[in-house]
């Protein structure tokens, strides 16, 4: 299923899909909404049908792109036989249209449609249900906003959307996390998370001694808890290296690979192989450009990376490389006439854990810093849990008893994330765009994101000017960390 929109086919058209080709758009004053269905589909996983979900356009595609100045106006029907909520995952929609169950739409019952219509945020963004075990069956797409730059930079689009995947039920890999019975999330209308029980699979414990990136920097033989589950695939645009995407692209080619990390539970490296990227968005948002041929993303983040590939053409996989395991996926571009390569799914070796020095986090520097301005709140967030029992918390509470982060509208707020536990938490924080302004306390003018990666025993600033007076939730994005009950909000008064 290739992801990929060259200039050409963007000025031929507007809101095409991100999907199996580039379909003619509608024009930027579309009289109709464009309409976007949950339902069912079935894909072949290493010779094996599996049955998931998916998020269709109205091409049968998955996933929007909106041109520059469009507005994101679309209708959702709910065609699955339960309930279901999208979150559009980097906007900042009005709080009534944001996705979360209760907060404070209710779910779509089957066949239900709902209209949304608001102002978007460009870059490099996704949509998912706000069901943790209806994302871990994919229900999730990209959602591309384009940039009147984008445009002028003349590069062919790539998207690379990534997830891990289970032929057992989401239900069945909840219990084997070990999730709270009661999945902590009472009063939200997530009754139906499918915690079965708790079977408690830890996590191993990983001795490394090097991070073989961003310098090579070594690691003093510091213990985390990586990954706590093995999944059966890993793929890259529905596909495993058994039978990758693969995109043409022209000799010479300029790109801009837009990586969204969809997975349940899986961080990712991102490695270009012979050809030398640039680093240049995080979350949707531009930072100034970092050279490199390997960068990380944890779950809910997003990456663009700039790659010019070389005049005499040929084959150029961009992998993904699974934290702490062999795992592999990814795609492969291709120039006419290029032999492609064929890919083990699984490394020679393990790769290292992900920036737990924070290192590729102290590297961002955002073209679009916020205002200087001081702080009139400043909460610290201690997040906590254990592999047994596996519970996961914040200020040592969980969504049941959580106590909300406070703030009124348009103040600054800094909140400092300080994790006190083994695991690493991808924190996401909905309706804001935030800036990272400090690691363990050493302050700088770090990457405009939605959602920061904390690694054990590490504490990382995050700088907002709070918006809409609403309940905006704040979450841990490790599925099985939300789904134990790994989340609060951010309460604003107006």
């Amino acid at each position: 299923m290739p992801l990929c929109l060259s200039r050409r086919q963007v000025l031929a058209g507007s809101a095409s899909l991100v999907a199996s080709m580039a379909l003619p758009g509608r024009s930027l004053a579309q009289s109709t909404p464009l309409g976007l269905t949950a339902t069912s589909r079935t894909l072949d996983i290493d010779g094996k049908a599996a049955t998931v979900l998916g998020l269709l356009n109205s091409h049968g595609g998955q996933g929007l792109t909106l041109d520059p100045g469009q507005r994101f106006r679309v209708d959702l029907i709910n065609s699955l036989d339960v309930d279901t909520i999208i979150h559009w995952h980097g906007q900042i929609p009005p709080n009534a249209q944001d996705g979360v169950p209760g907060l404070p739409a209710p779910l779509l019952t089957p066949g239900e449609q709902r209209s949304y219509d608001y102002a978007p945020t460009p870059g490099t963004h996704w949509m998912h249900s706000h069901v943790p075990i209806q994302e871990m069956q994919l229900l999730a797409a990209p959602l591309i906003v384009r940039s009147p730059a984008d445009l002028a930079e003349d590069r062919q689009e790539v998207v690379m959307f990534l997830h891990d995947f289970s032929f057992r039920s989401p239900q069945e890999v909840l219990a084997a996390f070990g999730s709270a019975p009661d999945g902590g999330m009472a009063g939200m209308d997530h009754s139906d998370m499918g915690h079965s029980g708790s079977m408690g699979m830890s996590a191993g414990t990983m001795q490394m001694d090097s991070m073989g990136q961003m310098g090579g920097v070594g690691m003093e033989a510091m213990a985390m808890d990586l990954n706590d589950f093995n999944f059966d695939a890993y793929l890259t645009n529905d596909r495993t290296l058994n039978d990758p995407d693969v995109i043409a692209v022209d000799p010479g080619g300029r790109i801009r690979l837009r990586i969204i990390n969809a997975a349940a539970a899986t961080v990712f490296w991102i490695d270009t192989g012979a050809v030398e990227g640039q680093l240049v968005a995080v979350d949707g948002h531009g930072v100034q450009p970092l050279p490199g041929r390997r960068f990380g993303l944890s779950m809910g983040q997003r990456l663009d990376i700039t790659l010019d590939l070389p005049p005499e053409g040929g084959a150029f996989p961009v992998l993904a490389l699974r934290e702490g395991a062999r795992e592999l996926t990814g795609l492969i571009m291709a120039s006419k006439g290029a032999a492609v390569p064929r890919i083990a799914p699984l490394g020679e070796e393990a790769a290292p854990a992900f920036d737990y020095d924070l290192a590729q986090e102290s590297a961002l520097r955002a073209l679009e810093p916020l205002a200087d301005r001081a702080a009139t709140r400043s909460p610290m967030l201690m997040l906590g849990g254990s592999m047994q029992p596996y519970v996961w918390t914040i200020n040592g509470q969980s969504w049941a008893s959580h106590v909300p982060v406070n703030a009124q509208s348009g103040e600054r707020v800094e909140i400092t994330f300080h994790n006190m536990s083994m695991m690493a938490h991808p924190m996401h924080l909905h309706g804001h765009t935030f800036q990272v302004l400090a690691i363990n306390g050493q302050r700088f003018s770090g990457a405009r994101r939605d959602t920061v990666q904390v690694p054990p025993m590490a504490m990382v600033t995050i700088g907002l000017d709070a918006g809409e007076a609403a309940r905006w939730m704040l979450h841990c994005h490790h599925m099985a960390h939300l789904a134990s009950g790994m989340m609060t909000e951010f309460a604003v008064s107006a």
